[in-house]
């Protein structure tokens, strides 16, 4: 048992390493990446929000639940029109997994198949989890993976996703698709999406209280083998604030009233045949250039990145183009708590942009 999911709806392909003190505070964490170190060997401590914070976190999920609904419903549907009853969902551990459960569950709502889906690791500058692909390619001889994320902002795991699978081909001679599905694609990163406009996910305004209680995943060779999947802690003692159930079940309810439109928006999508032409790296090249940032990794543009610099990391500045837009209002209220300086930016196509502050001099 790894994780609060039901084990039906998710296979987390990670090893367990909640044993394992691995979290550092934000700042320690910051100074260590900037001077070098992996994000992906340490661990950030668990975000404990307030109850104000909960509360808007529930008034965006009402807020928004159709919208979330709609666009899991066009995604899906989109997949099960190119790969039908031999899908296997691979959702991209941690923000991917919810998303890929609710595909899950819309593609059981519409078609009554049940399709099998994991959970992995992939980790920018890293690669994915090899031991975990060749794990599911051994239980689905047949299947076509299907990998599953919430969000792009500038593209960088589309990227690592498409450079994994060209490594993976090279050296084992198995080809897998790499598109990647998302709810939300204001990068113009994928073709599979369920919509371009850079809306929020209400999953991204938790971290794991939202996400099965699993941490980021680690890869860190101190407890990584050479055989091993990649790891994660599981949040056991975190069970009575887990919303992650409570979160699936109020976007499937809404799944009638989409069902009508859904497919029609998928064809809609697939015969315009929009291309994946990450547009949205110019605008963060330019941001990058404009504000005097040594690295575009401190540029993380659209609400999803966004929230994470404000959850995870140390934010310097963070770009809003519109004031009154309804997706910013966690971020208004974390920047009230943390201190940080929210910038009128209306000169972009993303909603916000998050600007990593340099601790390193």
């Amino acid at each position: 048992m790894f994780g609060s999911y039901d084990r039906r709806e998710v296979t987390f392909l990670l090893k367990d390493l909640s044993h394992i003190h691995l979290e550092d505070t934000t700042e320690n964490r910051e100074h260590a990446i900037q001077s070098g170190a992996h994000y992906s060997e340490t661990l950030p401590i668990e975000y404990q929000p307030p109850k104000a914070y909960i509360d808007l976190f529930f008034r965006s999920l009402d807020e928004f639940k159709e919208k979330v609904a709609l666009s899991i419903a066009v995604v899906a549907e989109q997949i099960y029109a190119a790969k039908g009853k031999q899908t296997v969902l691979v959702s991209l551990a941690r923000a991917g997994t919810p998303i890929g459960i609710l595909i899950k569950r819309y593609l059981f709502f519409k078609y009554h198949v049940d399709l099998p889906h994991y959970s992995i690791s992939i980790i920018r500058d890293r690669g994915i989890d090899e031991n975990a692909l060749h794990y599911i390619l051994e239980k689905h001889s047949t299947g076509m993976i299907q990998f599953v994320d919430g969000w792009t902002g500038k593209g960088a795991i589309s990227i690592e996703l498409t450079n994994a699978c060209h490594l993976f081909f090279q050296k084992y001679g198995v080809k897998i698709d790499d598109t990647l599905a998302v709810l939300a694609d204001p990068g113009h990163c994928t073709t599979v999406f369920g919509t371009r406009e850079d809306f929020l996910i209400p999953s991204a305004c938790l971290n794991s209280t939202v996400s099965g209680l699993v941490s980021r995943t680690v890869l860190n060779n101190q407890w990584i083998g050479e055989k091993d999947f990649h790891g994660a802690k599981y949040y056991h003692h975190m069970i009575d604030e887990d919303l992650s159930n409570i979160y699936l079940d109020k976007i499937t309810q809404q799944f009638q009233k989409v069902v009508s439109i859904a497919k029609q928006e998928a064809s809609k999508i697939v015969d315009e045949n929009y291309g994946a032409t990450f547009s949205g790296m110019n605008e963060i090249l330019r941001i990058q250039k404009e504000f005097g940032i040594e690295s575009s990794h401190f540029v993380k543009p659209g609400v999803g990145e966004t929230t994470r610099v404000a959850l995870r990391r140390v934010p310097w500045k963070i770009l809003i183009k519109d004031k009154n837009s309804p997706y910013l209002k966690h971020l208004f209220a974390l920047a009230e708590e943390r201190k940080f300086e929210l910038v009128h930016y209306p000169q972009m196509s993303y909603t916000c942009c998050g600007l990593i502050k340099k601790v390193i001099q």
